[in-house]
């Protein structure tokens, strides 16, 4: 009988280490804070910051310019280079923190995401020779 990865046995290692890599990843994830800062400059060009106002006004030409015309290909590249650096500039601004927690607290999250992990990869061993 096969287990885990069509090895012999492992099925215990295999489940027991997936549910802790899972609780682990989840406790871990829970504990990260997102923020992000849009009222900042997206990116700065010889010393002026360009903010999303400014990647706003070439949209709006270029929307404008597609409604008007849809096959002006300056209006669709205005557009969508604008709407790119718009994504791009939000991503960039995307800042992770994590929580205050105590030691203890840190300590259980990594033993449950390693521990599993360290379980769910051993159960793809064959055990036979065992």
């Amino acid at each position: 009988m096969y287990g885990a990865g069509g090895t012999d046995g492992g099925t215990t290692r295999f489940f027991l280490g997936f549910i802790m890599l899972v609780i682990g990843g989840y406790l871990f994830l829970r504990s990260v804070h997102v923020d992000f800062g849009l009222g900042y400059h997206l990116y700065n060009y010889g010393g002026v910051g360009i903010t999303t106002g400014y990647i706003l006004i070439p949209m709006l030409f270029g929307i404008g310019m597609v409604f008007f015309n849809y096959r002006n290909l300056i209006g669709w590249f205005l557009t969508l280079g604008s709407l790119a650096a718009l994504v791009f500039g939000i991503i960039v601004n995307t800042r992770f923190r994590l929580e205050r927690m105590d030691a203890f607290q840190l300590i259980v999250i990594l033993v449950l995401m390693v521990g599993g992990l360290g379980l769910f990869l051993s159960s793809f061993r064959s055990y036979s020779d065992n």
